[in-house]
């Protein structure tokens, strides 16, 4: 069950706690909400070719839901609490704006994190390329696709 709390200093800013399996979001929902992990654990999954596939576990620390954020976009994948107590902290849109001008250092801590993500999914795609020797002009497409250069 999610539960609110009063530990939230503005509107756009507040405290939930969910247990474990509980949904916090669903793939395709709308919403640009942030989530920061307080405490707990999140699994990420996307459903593909009628499975789930688990993408990321995000702890202690960890942000998510920046893509509907950045982009006004529906939910890439579902996410899901995991463990005993997982606590989020959850900014509105405009609680993001404000957060990064009270605090620039987190606006650059978000791009470093942002860029390790490219980095470790472009080091998954070519670990893929190399293991199933996929040819190259195959390879090229797809590098180009990551990027937005179909």
């Amino acid at each position: 069950m999610k539960i609110l709390t009063d530990e939230s200093k503005f509107d756009h800013e507040m405290v939930e706690s969910y247990t474990d399996g509980q949904c916090i979001f669903e793939e395709g929902d709308v919403g640009r909400d942030l989530y920061i992990v307080q405490s707990g654990e999140v699994k990420i999954v996307k459903k593909v070719a009628g499975q789930l596939v688990e993408l990321a576990t995000f702890n202690k620390g960890d942000f998510f839901g920046d893509m509907a954020l950045l982009q006004s976009i529906p939910r890439y994948a579902g996410a899901y609490a995991s463990g005993d107590e997982t606590r989020l902290l959850i900014l509105k849109p405009a609680g993001f704006l404000l957060k990064i001008r009270r605090d620039p250092t987190f606006a650059f801590e978000m791009l470093q994190q942002m860029s390790l993500r490219v980095k470790v999914s472009n080091d998954r795609v070519l670990e893929l390329v190399e293991k199933f020797n996929l040819p190259k002009d195959e390879v090229q497409k797809l590098l180009l696709a990551l990027n937005g250069k179909s």
